[in-house]
């Protein structure tokens, strides 16, 4: 059973920097109002992304199994929303050191590989180490347009067929938006006959990891999706209550949302399993795009939002830990806590007679994480410091789709209370734009003469200004 424990967010625990009975309370009224919202705008088929955990995926499973035995390597090409879901899930539900293990400890899957940045020396590192004979890449664009993963794939596309020649089109999986032909993406699967997944048109990257773009590469590489999928489902069903006190993504939204009126402007959350840290990344991507806003529904400028940040247990305890029990009280800690791991590591009673040695002999790792977890969840609350915890008994397929999708939800009802477009990205697209146009991309002509005018006009501030350069050189 999952659960979340909010105990140590209230008052009765950290005194007057706690959230009140009476503040939850008081949200009851508009909580009941957005939940009437949400279930009409899902009637009417606005929120998609909550549909997805109810499609079949079998065709997905079936190219998945036929492609795995074909090749040695699996390149995902992708950024932000086409990507980080993928590598969650990977992460997650795969041996910690899978691309180390022999072809029969992978069940005869490829090794999984992802470029999801422009960095040179990282996709030029990848190439010095795989056969593109032997290697299967899956592009991943919503819109077909993005820059990074569209870069890299022109420079894969030259690769493959150079290797390959003719056959190179086999080679290539190309997930991106459902409609009528008119992404570039998809012009480019009907010219070169490559196969193509859709996303469906109204969901957005980030909440598409119930979409062929985080299912396909999972499947690629042996994980259940049906359960994950499943996971997800058994969420939906969970979260369906209008009552606040019995829908634990509504009463998450609403402590972040009264935390962030009590100045607690960053969101920390902090996995006690390494397994989960890169589900920490796909959060803040969920978490930072969806409501870090300018403006809200009624154009008003409200500049909305709380920093989205990642921690590991127990790790970042001796990084960040300093810092979130005696530093400014602006976060709230939301702990993911493990009761059962996969596998577990006894700890040997030697060095008998060393004390700061030997009271782990009879103890587990297991133990040890839970414990750490435990004592640091103590620590902040003697410090006065708001968390909460979601509890799940293992880290599996099922409980990775529960939890993705409880946090989708989660981000959903957010944007609701801060009555912003949890769906759109203006900020996003204005870096895209600029790009497209100091990379000369015909049709960005206008944006590229303002860019010119603008340095132009800096320049001739800085010869006005050279008694004091704004640039210092070193190294």
């Amino acid at each position: 059973m999952m659960k979340l424990d909010f105990s140590n967010m209230m008052e009765s625990r950290i005194g007057e920097r706690g959230i009140s009975i009476g503040a939850i309370e008081y949200m009851e009224h508009r909580i009941k109002e957005i939940d009437r919202k949400l279930k009409g705008d899902r009637s009417e088929g606005r929120l998609q992304f909550m549909e997805l955990p109810y499609k079949n995926v079998d065709e997905i499973i079936s190219l998945a199994n036929e492609e795995a035995t074909k090749y040695e390597n699996f390149v995902l090409i992708g950024i932000g929303g086409s990507s980080w879901g993928s590598i969650a899930l990977h992460t997650a539900l795969s041996h910690p050191y899978y691309n180390l293990l022999p072809a029969s400890r992978r069940n005869g899957r490829p090794r999984f590989f992802v470029i999801d940045n422009c960095d040179p020396d990282e996709t030029a590192g990848l190439f010095d180490i795989i056969d593109m004979k032997k290697t299967l890449v899956n592009v991943v664009s919503k819109s077909g347009t993005t820059p990074e993963p569209m870069a890299n794939f022109v420079k894969c596309y030259e690769m493959m067929k150079r290797s390959v020649g003719k056959a190179y089109a086999e080679h290539f999986i190309i997930t991106t938006d459902e409609g009528d032909g008119d992404g570039v993406l998809r012009r480019v699967a009907e010219r070169e006959g490559i196969r193509c997944l859709e996303i469906p048109k109204r969901v957005g990257g980030r909440f598409s990891v119930f979409s062929p773009a985080g299912l396909f590469p999972a499947a690629v590489s042996g994980i259940d999706i049906k359960e994950v999928l499943n996971g997800a489902r058994h969420m939906d069903e969970a979260c369906k209550k209008p009552d606040i006190w019995h829908n634990p993504a509504y009463m998450f939204a609403v402590l972040e949302y009264l935390a962030i009126d009590k100045g607690y402007n960053i969101s920390v959350l902090m996995p006690y399993s390494r397994k989960l840290r890169h589900f920490g990344n796909w959060y803040m991507q969920l978490w930072a795009e969806s409501l870090g806003k300018e403006h809200d529904r009624d154009n008003n400028t409200v500049n909305a939002g709380s920093t989205p940040l990642k921690a590991i247990g127990a790790a970042d305890q001796h990084s960040l830990l300093q810092l979130f029990n005696e530093g400014p009280f602006d976060k709230v800690i939301t702990f993911i806590r493990v009761e059962s791991y996969e596998n577990d590591v006894s700890l040997p009673a030697v060095f008998r007679g060393w004390n700061e040695l030997e009271y782990f002999g009879g103890h587990t790792l297991g133990e040890l994480m839970k414990t750490e977890q435990f004592a640091t969840e103590l620590a902040l609350t003697n410090h006065r410091r708001p968390n909460k915890t979601i509890v799940i008994p293992a880290i599996n397929a099922f409980t990775v789709g529960a939890l993705m999708y409880f946090f989708e939800l989660v981000t959903t009802v957010m944007g609701e209370l801060l009555n912003v477009n949890a769906f759109d990205q203006p900020g996003v697209e204005e870096g895209k734009r600029l790009t497209y146009a100091l990379m000369g991309r015909r049709g960005f002509e206008r944006e590229r003469n303002a860019i010119r005018a603008k340095m132009f006009e800096e320049e001739n501030k800085e010869e006005k200004e050279k008694s004091k350069s704004l640039i210092i050189c070193f190294c």
